[in-house]
């Protein structure tokens, strides 16, 4: 059986990356997205185990201890941290993984998955990013204001991964982020195909 392909999708906080990687999993069934753990509070609407494994700080950093995360990041002055062993064994079962995660997280998967493939999602512009983060109002202000404070360094990192989709309209970055996917499992040499290509050979 071929493994999974490790996706990583990073972007600064507003630019649509939830709901993006939400819709794609609707349409891309054999994609598993990682859940990860964070000690940050509930926001209205989302569930533990759905959106994220909502832990104390305690809990959080006795799993560090263990050597459970894949990588672990703080942002904001919460933790966040993805299951090695989860994202491991779903690669294994033949499954591709979605890794929804910042660009310090990514960079820490990258040396341990070398053959894992980065996506840099950023917004059309600072202000649809201000925009979308005061629509949603889930934080405080002062809460925004640090999120934008801290975009321009978070978008200066779109340079590390492997591709980058802007997302201005919903629909034609979805239908990128598919295509990205599609070439990737078409892929020479992780195409899953050797068994095909050797009988063909012989």
């Amino acid at each position: 059986m071929a493994t999974g392909i490790l996706f990583i999708i990073s972007a600064p906080s507003g630019a649509g990356k939830t709901s993006l990687v939400a819709e794609l999993l609707k349409r891309r069934a054999h994609i598993k997205a990682s859940v990860s753990h964070t000690t940050r509070e509930r926001r209205r609407g989302e569930v533990d185990g759905v959106n994220y494994h909502f832990v104390d700080r305690a809990t959080f950093m006795a799993m560090l201890e263990q050597a459970a995360f894949l990588e672990h990041a703080e942002v904001f002055g919460n933790f966040y941290g993805t299951s090695q062993q989860w994202v491991e064994e779903t690669l294994r079962n033949g499954d591709d993984v979605i890794l929804e995660i910042d660009w310090q997280g990514a960079a820490q998967v990258r040396k341990l998955f070398p053959q894992s493939t980065s996506i840099f999602i950023l917004p059309p512009s600072k202000q649809a990013l201000r925009e979308r983060l005061d629509n949603r109002a889930q934080d405080d202000p002062a809460v925004i204001e640090k999120r934008i404070a801290a975009a321009t360094d978070e978008m200066s990192h779109y340079v590390e991964a492997d591709f980058l989709v802007v997302n201005d309209d919903f629909e034609t970055a979805v239908e990128q982020l598919i295509a990205i996917i599609a070439a990737q499992k078409c892929r020479l040499p992780v195409s899953g195909q050797e068994d095909l290509i050797a009988d063909l050979l012989s």
